[in-house]
């Protein structure tokens, strides 16, 4: 099995999981902290930091910080995932990923374009 292979199975593998769904199901409607995962997903703290580490590290979930009024903060979540196809082709699945862009990166992608465009 070819390391792209490996890849996409390990991707499947992920996507299998209940708990991984729950949480970026939640994450695609609105930025959570991990507690709030834990309430909205009905699964121990514990579950959503593990599957929390193992989404930012796939690049499925993005991590940033939130200021609460009385100066405390707080990690949230987002889910970066728009989209996975699966394909069949010669008898191995490929896994492509959509990733959602967000403003910053949308306007670098065209300006970059732009500046293609120009030379």
């Amino acid at each position: 099995m070819s390391e792209r292979s490996e890849a996409d199975a390990s991707l499947l593998e992920l996507l299998g999981d209940e708990h991984v769904r729950s949480v970026l199901s939640e994450t695609s409607r609105k930025p959570m902290s991990a507690s709030g995962l834990s309430e909205a997903c009905d699964v121990s703290l514990a579950t959503v930091y593990r599957r929390l580490e193992t989404l930012v590290e796939r690049g499925l979930l993005s991590e940033s910080v939130e200021l609460d009024a009385d100066g405390n903060h707080r990690s949230v979540y987002e889910a970066d995932l728009e989209r996975v196809d699966v394909r069949l082709v010669d008898g191995e699945f490929e896994v492509s990923v959509t990733r959602r862009e967000d403003a910053v990166d949308r306007f670098a992608r065209m300006w970059n374009d732009m500046r293609k465009e120009d030379g």
